[in-house]
């Protein structure tokens, strides 16, 4: 079942991913959040979960027993912050303009973000359809094993 464990954790990280980008998405227009400093777009960071290149050496301390075998999906790393600098936009009547009358607005490029979206919705659609694929193989191997 590790093959549906690995398809499982990319859906995860991929809907985490998917939360971030509508987050961005949403606040594009905010100058302030909540707490009164200006909102920072952000990115998620993921990887393989566990220590991907002691699986990939073929000298492990198990004599290469674990070389090729999957480390158990990706892990989401981190949510940070991109660094920018902020969209200026003439607004000199917005109450949070500057002395100039420029507002500073998060620096999120729409298209991108709406391209990293189609991007993440494709890879979670992989994973669906790699889990789905696994499962089929597992019903086989147990028809096949009634069989025999």
């Amino acid at each position: 079942m590790q093959a549906m464990e690995i398809s499982r954790t990319g859906m995860d990280v991929e809907w985490r991913r998917l939360e971030v980008i509508a987050d961005n998405l949403a606040n594009a227009n905010t100058v302030l959040t909540a707490t009164g400093a200006a909102y920072q777009p952000r990115r998620l960071i993921s990887g393989p979960r566990g220590d991907f290149a002691a699986l990939l050496n073929a000298a492990a301390p198990d004599g290469g027993k674990s070389a090729g075998r999957i480390s158990g999906g990706v892990a989401v790393y981190s949510i940070e912050a991109v660094s920018a600098p902020p969209r200026m936009v003439r607004e000199p009547a917005n109450p949070q303009a500057n002395e100039k009358g420029f507002v500073a607005y998060p620096a999120i490029d729409h298209a991108a973000e709406m391209t990293l979206m189609v991007k993440t919705s494709r890879v979670y659609e992989a994973n669906i359809v790699a889990m789905n694929m696994a499962r089929q193989m597992y019903s086989k191997a147990l028809e096949l094993g009634r069989r025999a």
